[in-house]
């Protein structure tokens, strides 16, 4: 099942966000009597990550240990190449002030500061090592989420130190994460003054939500793959939700991972609300053409059309701007501007 879960996210990662919270047309009202607010996009204010200022001067060399178990000494933090399957690690850098020494990005990293940089996986999750080795970095940051394995030794067999972070998707590793790549780049104080302020978002995100507890499911489409799945337990979607005040419908279906989706489990769901990413949403022909899909309009969140899309490079990035995503989708799913009351 994790196989399939990463063969599903490999397609996720490749968009940021703008801003607000922007209503898409209102549904019509709730046999319930609840108030139905329609569509929604759930946006943060920037595309980019908040770099500290000044910037932090490494101090190396440093010894650490990666999430692998490996003991592997930094050297040199001048060119930097961040990277796995959701963007995390490229976002955190940057957000420690370090965007400049980046040399290379993964699929997933697609923020503006990012976008001139050259793609090291052109198969999502996949890394080149041919494409690694012209960038010369001298160090990498990578997580389990991206390989293959034998291409990581390559590159510790020529030389570069890989450093391997942990690559658990929800809100108490954010600051776990952030503070491995800050010791690996040998910033450690500035590792925490981010984390401080990452952390004070998270605990403040979703904290003003009505506790309606809605039901929502999160729905991972592909039309043009024709992949369709629904979420369950620890792929990241769960955790989100649960930072909300939601429940999500899939794992408590018990659902682990990703699994198809289909009308029967749809409906027996029953989720007030359905959860996607703006280009899956995009790739099925937009709300219409997800009303159309078996069991969708058979629900309770298909009857209201209470939709809600978030960009595919920020729901499951669990990356610095964690906090203000969780804030975007409390936003957009509990107080949908300009929805019907």
């Amino acid at each position: 099942m994790k196989r399939l879960a990463l063969a599903a996210t490999a397609l996720l990662l490749v968009a940021g966000g703008v801003t607000g919270c922007t209503d898409l047309g209102p549904g019509p009202a709730s046999a319930s009597g609840d108030a139905s607010c329609g569509p929604v996009t759930a946006t943060v204010a920037s595309m980019d990550p908040e770099p500290l200022s000044p910037a932090p001067q490494p101090v190396l060399p440093v010894t650490v240990t990666g999430a692998d178990g490996a003991t592997v000494t930094v050297t040199d933090a001048s060119r930097i190449l961040p990277v796995n399957l959701y963007g995390s690690i490229a976002e955190i850098v940057f957000s420690l002030g370090l965007g400049d020494k980046v040399v290379g990005r993964d699929t997933a990293t697609t923020f503006a500061a990012a976008e001139h940089l050259p793609v090291v996986t052109p198969g999502s999750h996949d890394l080149s090592t041919e494409s690694v080795l012209a960038l010369n970095p001298s160090v990498i940051l990578a997580d389990a989420s991206i390989g293959p394995a034998e291409v990581l030794n390559q590159l510790r067999r020529s030389g570069i130190p890989v450093v391997m972070i942990d690559d658990e998707q929800t809100l108490d590793a954010v600051p776990v994460n952030i503070r491995a790549v800050a010791a690996a780049l040998g910033v450690t104080d500035a590792g925490e003054q981010l984390i401080a302020r990452v952390q004070s978002e998270i605990d403040a995100a979703g904290k003003d939500a009505p506790a309606d507890s809605p039901r929502i499911a999160f729905l991972y489409l592909r039309g043009t793959a024709g992949v369709y799945l629904i979420g369950g337990d620890g792929i990241g979607s769960d955790a989100m939700i649960e930072a909300i005040g939601g429940i999500d419908t899939g794992s408590e279906l018990g659902l682990d991972g990703f699994r198809p989706m289909t009308s029967e489990g749809l409906i027996t769901a029953a989720p007030d609300v359905l959860l996607v990413m703006t280009r899956g949403l995009e790739s099925v022909g937009g709300i219409d053409g997800l009303l159309k899909m078996p069991g969708v309009a058979q629900t309770p969140a298909g009857q209201n059309r209470r939709i809600v899309d978030m960009a595919d490079g920020l729901l499951l990035n669990f990356g610095t701007r964690t906090g203000k995503a969780v804030q975007a989708l409390a936003d957009a799913v509990h107080r949908c501007q300009g929805g019907a009351a």
